[in-house]
């Protein structure tokens, strides 16, 4: 039997696995084991199993992963979340909307200190879900502001997607990092302005509370701005060229451990709960990105990865043809494969392609960060549709996919922009010192 052949029958079986709810590592690590094996006999693929996990996970670059994943769960034990919420709420409360609109501002800067979308959507929806129900908000508004807002999270840096993004390209962390500031807040506006039209429009879904006085404003800046000014200074330092992303993760970790046992809301169980939920965060990670590593070295060693690549370039489009059928693949596979095992999947395949057809890496980086944020909420995965579901188990699945309709509209929309103005991503990185 021909390579190519037993490649594409590995990639049947292995997309069969993964719609019959295999986890997507293990799923990978077997097809791509028994794939090299086949190929190459057991020898090798024992060889491969043996060194690939160590030369993969001992990279200094993906060290940052665990700092920045940490340094959220740090900032929700000490009251970050609600800290950020209120906030928000004091300076947004008044307008139409203006609870769920304190919910993407809070979401926005709670990505600041924490690169996951399902745990910001998780804990921001601990706090801001029942406040909106409280003042008679419709609950698709509450949960479809929640769950979408918590996208922000892995386009606001740090994001563990672009992390996986930069080492997998050996693109630079820290260009991508501030690529996706502009990005990230010009999305966050997009949504606030979608709620504020669609609360004028239909007042009964979202009523505006009474203004805060300016004083009350600028108190309630005192509990969420030393996180903020966290963020500041590791974004300053990462644009000025005094420290790495790497180094950046240590600094923010343990500048946020500082700010939650100020707060004297960090216990001695929520520590180690916090390095218990970080430990597995990144086993999991880590396992996701051996297993389709070595699903990669089989599909390259059969030629699979070869021909696909060839065959999207030969395809009688032209570039901008051929990105938007990148785009679709991208939501497609959004729909059931979850985000980090399927940007480990593609980018071998699509990184090369888009290179070849002369768009800038970077931007790249932040348009499929980008896409990626919409598989967050496209059923049936939409990771975060069930996390906001645990946390607010009174409102129905189907009501909470209903109020997300709107913002993942608003998402493509952006994604419509973003491919329209490249300068939105590029231009800040372009400015960095020796960048």
């Amino acid at each position: 039997m021909e390579p190519e052949i037993i490649g594409l029958i590995g990639t049947a079986v292995f997309i069969i696995l993964v719609l019959i709810g295999v986890w997507i590592g293990f799923a990978a690590l077997t097809v791509g084991i028994v794939g090299i094996a086949i190929l190459k006999g057991w020898g090798t693929a024992g060889g491969v199993t043996g060194f690939l996990p160590y030369t993969v996970t001992a990279s200094f670059a993906l060290s940052v992963i665990p700092m920045f994943i940490i340094m959220g769960y740090f900032a929700y034990h000490g009251g970050v979340t609600r800290a950020l919420f209120t906030t928000a709420r004091q300076w947004f409360g008044h307008l139409p909307g203006g609870l769920a609109i304190a919910t993407v501002f809070g979401s926005a800067g709670f990505g600041a200190c924490c690169g996951s979308s399902n745990a910001a959507a998780a804990v921001m929806g601990k706090v801001a879900i029942p406040e909106m129900l409280r003042y008679d908000y419709d609950p698709k508004l509450a949960a479809g502001a929640t769950a979408s807002a918590g996208t922000l999270a892995v386009m606001i840096p740090p994001s563990v997607n672009m992390v996986i993004y930069g080492v997998l390209t050996e693109q630079s962390v820290g260009k991508l990092f501030i690529a996706g500031i502009f990005p990230g807040i010009i999305e966050a506006t997009l949504y606030a302005i979608m709620i504020y039209f669609w609360c004028r429009l239909m007042p009964g879904i979202g009523a505006a509370l009474p203004a805060a006085a300016w004083k009350q404003r600028f108190a309630s800046l005192k509990g969420s701005g030393g996180m903020l000014l966290i963020g500041a200074i590791v974004m300053g330092g990462i644009y000025g060229g005094v420290f790495t992303p790497t180094e950046a993760g240590g600094i923010a970790a343990i500048s946020a451990l500082g700010i939650a046992m100020a707060s004297r809301q960090l216990n001695w169980d929520n520590f180690k709960q916090s390095l218990l939920d970080t430990g597995k965060t990144t086993a999991m990670i880590f396992l996701t990105l051996v297993g389709v590593l070595i699903l990669l070295r089989f599909l390259a060693l059969s030629g699979t990865v070869r021909l696909f690549i060839s065959s999207l370039i030969g395809l009688p489009l032209p570039p901008l043809g051929t990105l938007i059928v990148i785009i679709f693949i991208y939501l497609i596979l959004g729909m059931f494969v979850s985000v980090i095992g399927m940007l480990m999947l593609t980018l071998d395949v699509f990184f090369p392609i888009i290179v070849a057809l002369g768009y800038d890496p970077i931007w790249f980086g932040i348009l499929v960060v980008s896409v990626s944020e919409i598989a967050f909420i496209t059923p049936p995965v939409a990771m975060n549709v069930y996390a906001v579901k645990a946390v607010a188990p009174e409102i129905p699945t189907e009501d909470i996919i209903k109020g997300v309709l709107p913002f993942l509209a608003n998402s493509l929309f952006f994604v419509v922009i973003l491919i329209a103005f490249p300068q939105i991503a590029t231009w800040l990185p372009g400015t960095m010192r020796g960048g």
